[in-house]
């Protein structure tokens, strides 16, 4: 055979494996593709680090059903409280089912990491940000029968009875722990803390008269505000809130530059392929920002937000370097310890 003859076996050889290792690798790789875009084939669990009845649960339930319109499966909370929240974001960092995810919350992602002495979770490295769903303004409640009608009455009155007053939270390290150890800071005063497992439980003694006061986020308890039942004396906020015009802010009475807000945000494990993360934040961002989703956290006082995942991975970062020095100044430390 002469060598044109050669040369064109040669290039009929080449075309030929050409075809069949375009024909090999499509057949690896078309399952893969097709898993990545029919993500996610079941639904998905949203845990929830609380007991039912606080702003947490508001704040999930809103959102998980505006997102299960986009992702085309069903998004259902599942609560599971106990351990400051570090038992559910545990079971989430080690969850390989691909259909996981959690609420973040300043107490799991900027609190406890300085709180805990050793966790079996990583804060940062154990889960990738998806964004930051809503804000929800603290309030400082106390019960109606307490003869004070504001913040300056209660810091007296507080003074008078130095140890006497007791003031509840949903836990050791949780929001209104924080926002009640930053208060006692500021103002000077010494009240001691009973930590519950979740804020139903606590407000129900609050109202009951077993507790004296609590800083709370506003969802949880504007409907007892309005009854009644609870008398607000100050919000955390920089300014006074639309749905109590009549309740200065902290800052209003005496404490310049006070804020305290709670925050909760969509986490996924970050061994999560980088396909399903993009997904789930994109339909997380539209959820947030839905209508239907801003007007119903507004009832509740509360903020919808619905930033990019890099977004709130900074605001983590800057979360967690505001509250540290705060911690280790209250010296907060978890139950045990």
């Amino acid at each position: 055979m002469n060598f044109f003859g050669n040369e064109l076996m040669d290039m009929t050889t080449r075309r030929q494996w050409l075809t069949t290792s375009i024909a090999s690798a499509s057949a690896v790789l078309m399952p893969f593709a097709w898993s990545q875009s029919t993500w996610p084939n079941k639904p998905l669990r949203l845990v929830v680090p609380f007991a039912p009845g606080g702003s947490s649960e508001i704040v999930a339930r809103s959102v998980a059903n505006e997102m299960s319109k986009g992702l085309g499966q069903s998004v259902f909370v599942d609560n599971k409280p106990g351990g400051a929240g570090n038992i559910a974001m545990q079971e989430v960092a080690n969850s390989h089912d691909e259909h996981t995810i959690i609420l973040g919350h300043i107490g799991t992602l900027a609190v406890n990491p300085y709180i805990f002495p050793k966790l079996a979770y990583d804060a940062v490295h154990d889960f990738s940000p998806v964004t930051l769903l809503s804000k929800v303004p603290s309030l400082y409640v106390v019960h109606p029968d307490l003869p004070i009608q504001n913040l300056k009455e209660f810091v007296a009155y507080a003074k008078s009875k130095p140890g006497q007053l007791n003031y509840g939270s949903a836990g050791n390290g949780s929001a209104g722990h924080l926002a009640f150890e930053y208060l006692k800071m500021v103002s000077d005063t010494f009240m001691l803390h009973v930590p519950y497992r979740g804020t139903g439980a606590m407000l129900t003694d609050l109202m009951a008269g077993r507790l004296q006061a609590a800083a709370v986020g506003a969802p949880a308890l504007m409907g007892f505000i309005k009854a009644g039942k609870l008398r607000c004396i100050a919000t955390g906020t920089p300014t006074r809130l639309p749905q109590l015009p009549d309740v200065p802010t902290v800052a209003e009475q005496g404490y310049k530059g006070f804020e305290m807000t709670q925050w909760y945000g969509l986490l996924a494990p970050s061994s999560w392929p980088r396909a399903h993360l993009l997904k789930l934040e994109s339909e997380a961002i539209k959820a947030a920002r839905t209508s239907l989703v801003k007007d119903k956290l507004a009832q509740d006082t509360a903020l919808a937000v619905g930033n990019t995942a890099a977004e709130f991975e900074a605001f983590i970062k800057a979360e967690q370097a505001r509250w540290k020095p705060v911690i280790a100044r209250a010296q907060i430390k978890p139950e045990g310890v």
